[in-house]
């Protein structure tokens, strides 16, 4: 016969670290599926959440047309292209250049660099953030009406 541990020893994350990990509270996490998720709206340039991990969100987006130059100063930015094709322009010290990514093509931007995502043609993509990062960085020019300035919106499905 087993017997459960108590409370305090549950709940322990050993570790370098280690930490009182509270008792779940939510409800179990459900799958997603991205597709339904991408159909469940129709903006440009406004992701959606659909999950979390740790302190990072797991948005998607619709693109078309041109976003915004700007900069994320103290996070990394990560594209997955679902469908379609996503350009970025990149403001590098060795200069500028452009990175193309097709469908299933993953591209990271390193803190602190300048970059203009655009997809002439559309494409639906996942972005990789920590969660509250906005939408049009830390520092961006004008920001045209058909880019939503967000830290991502909850995912109605």
């Amino acid at each position: 016969m087993t017997t459960e541990p108590p409370a305090t020893e549950r709940n322990f994350v050993p570790g370098p670290a280690a930490v009182e990990r509270p008792p779940a509270t939510a409800p179990a996490p459900r799958p997603i599926d991205l597709g339904e998720a991408l159909a469940s709206f129709d903006a440009l340039w406004s992701p959606r959440i659909v999950t979390s991990v740790n302190d990072y969100d797991v948005r998607v987006a619709k693109v078309r047309g041109d976003h915004v130059w700007h900069v994320h100063d103290h996070t990394d930015e990560f594209f997955l292209v679902l469908d379609g094709e996503l350009h970025i322009d990149l403001r590098e010290p060795a200069g500028e250049r452009r990175v193309t990514l097709s469908r299933g093509s993953v591209f990271t931007v390193p803190r602190g660099t300048g970059h203009k995502p655009y997809a002439p043609d559309g494409a639906r993509i996942l972005l990789f953030e920590p969660t509250g990062t906005p939408t049009v960085g830390d520092r961006h020019e004008e920001v045209p009406d058909h880019v939503d300035v967000t830290t991502g919106h909850a995912l109605s499905t």
